[in-house]
């Protein structure tokens, strides 16, 4: 049953329209989990940073997500555990010493400052995007500071302590029947799997490392139990596993699910520890191996949440974050690594791209057919779709926009507020000036940058050069242009001085204007002319009407 397949270079149509909402909120970089520790929320910031220097928030709606409350946290969490996480800081840990061990706070998860307002952006990310994918207001929702897998009912696990991605199904399967939920992180998806092992409207399926490795779960016979029987799919791989291996195990899987299952949504988590190098993950995967996961399962065209999870190589993370954002709007980004605020991170080579290793592959043929067969006959009791009585969703609140972000003066601006901006996508019939620069030029003064609070700046209006000098309105002197004829202070040159002399004996235009001329071979363009010499000008403009009259 397993074939290998050949893996080719990937492909988009940029006909394809997509409408992608890409969820980024400015602070997510600033916390840390402490020294020492793998994971790092700054490569968040890395991939945001080249995802907006390749142009790509032109193609994009960007949204900063309002953070999960207490009350929408607790739709799959226990409320000891939220309140636990809300109330306890570094400084009074020692108050919540039984609390520590009873929701597993302490070296994997440890306690750092903000972590209750890390856990809010988030949830409250993954949760927005399932919201707008229910009102159809985008087929592509993005949100890399998601996909944190492990985290359990009660307890923290594994770098995890909200399970945004629960919080996000939760929200889709008011609309939608069926749910499909995709994991390529290295490491098993225990915390989604665990939360919808009992039922059959969320299909589970995890590709990862399995043997003497976190979490220890993921066992090809945990195929879930009650009315989740046959829709827990876990698909335990060996180290070394390679793009094509993994193209030829990862796509007929899918299929079959596609096919029989028939989900109405996917959630597809990204997590970037399965790329070779990982400081964790014991994968060879390039970044065009793990891309293609992404662009497959776009291919099936419903609505998809892609979110990020774990990766512990930040330069490898971000690049291959970026590569994906680029093929989930339907663009190969060049190879040429843009100028960014992280240019340094990305020596020697400076390319978007992630290569594998020499690292052997333990994944032989008959390993991966012997799983293959497993699942497909796993599957084959999920031939007929299951149904599920919809009952009537209440409405949503009425979305207020960036009500906080957005001060009245910057709402009443000519531009429109900040989402206003944000919100607007450049169509691929329009045309800038910029637009003919080389994607990959090295630009230090990128003009399509971001700007303070790290979101995108506008694209509506085409950019036009600025005149050079510009006279404020208030000025009362006369703007002229360089072609006109332009007097200048007589003590500018010796020339000037003659000629001034001779016009005052003579005060007519014509030698104003032949004064001009000759001071127009010293001087590039008009000078301003002093009040002194607007009078002047001003007096003897009157006395030629006078004696014209």
């Amino acid at each position: 049953m397993y074939v290998q397949l050949p893996f080719d270079d990937l492909k988009v149509d940029p006909t394809q329209k997509k409408r992608v909402a890409y969820f980024y909120d400015a602070d997510v970089g600033n916390y840390a989990y402490g020294a020492g520790h793998p994971m790092k929320p700054h490569r968040i910031r890395m991939a945001h940073s080249l995802i907006m220097n390749y142009g790509l928030y032109k193609k994009m709606e960007i949204y900063r997500a309002k953070p999960a409350t207490k009350q929408e946290m607790c739709q799959f969490h226990t409320d000891e555990y939220i309140d636990f996480l809300s109330r306890v800081t570094p400084d009074n840990l020692e108050m919540f010493a039984k609390e520590q061990i009873k929701f597993n706070v302490g070296d994997d998860c440890p306690v750092f400052d903000g972590l209750f307002e890390y856990c809010g952006i988030s949830g409250g990310g993954s949760m927005e995007g399932a919201a707008r994918l229910n009102r159809g207001k985008c087929d592509v929702a993005i949100n890399y500071a998601g996909g944190l897998h492990h985290a359990k009912k009660s307890e923290a696990s594994g770098f995890c302590y909200l399970n945004d991605i629960v919080l996000g199904i939760i929200e889709l399967l008011r609309y939608h029947p069926r749910v499909l939920y995709v994991d390529i992180d290295v490491h098993h998806g225990d915390g989604v799997e665990e939360a919808f092992y009992t039922t059959d409207r969320v299909m589970t399926c995890s590709f990862h490392k399995y043997g003497e490795f976190f979490p220890g779960t993921g066992e090809l016979r945990d195929i879930g139990v009650g009315k989740g029987k046959h829709h827990a799919v876990n698909i335990p791989l060996r180290d070394g596993i390679d793009d094509a291996t993994y193209k030829s195990i990862f796509e007929p899987v899918v299929q079959k699910i596609m096919d029989w299952y028939q989900p109405s949504a996917v959630v597809l988590q990204c997590g970037g520890d399965s790329l070779s190098g990982d400081r964790l993950g014991c994968f060879n995967l390039s970044m065009k191996g793990h891309a293609n996961c992404v662009n497959f399962v776009k291919l099936f065209g419903i609505p998809m949440m892609v979110v990020g999870g774990g990766g512990y190589t930040m330069r490898n993370v971000s690049r291959t974050w970026t590569y994906e954002s680029g093929l989930l709007n339907n663009v190969l980004l060049p190879l040429e690594l843009p100028y960014n605020e992280y240019y340094e991170y990305y020596g020697p080579d400076y390319k978007l791209d992630v290569r594998p290793s020499n690292m052997y592959n333990y994944n032989s043929p008959e390993f991966l057919n012997k799983i293959l067969t497993n699942i497909v006959a796993n599957l084959e009791n999920t031939k007929h779709a299951p149904s599920v009585q919809m009952n009537y969703v209440p409405n949503d609140p009425e979305d207020e926009g960036d009500v906080e972000e957005d001060t009245k003066e910057a709402i009443d601006t000519k531009g429109g507020s900040q989402q206003a901006r944000d919100e607007t996508i450049e169509g691929p019939n329009e045309f800038f000036d910029d637009d003919e620069k080389d994607p990959g030029e090295k630009n230090i003064h990128m003009e399509n940058g971001i700007n303070g609070n790290g979101t995108a700046n506008s694209t509506t209006a085409p950019s036009t050069p600025e005149p050079s000098t510009i006279i404020p309105e208030t000025e009362s002197k006369p703007e002229i242009e360089a072609t006109e004829a332009v007097p200048v202070p007589a003590a500018a040159n010796t020339a000037s001085s003659e000629i001034a002399a001779e016009a005052a004996e003579a005060p007519t235009t014509t030698a104003l204007a032949s004064t001009a001329v000759e001071n127009g071979n010293n001087h590039d363009g008009g000078v301003e002319l002093t009040d002194e010499e607007i009078r002047e000008l001003d007096a003897l403009n009157e006395a030629d009407v006078e004696m014209e009259s």
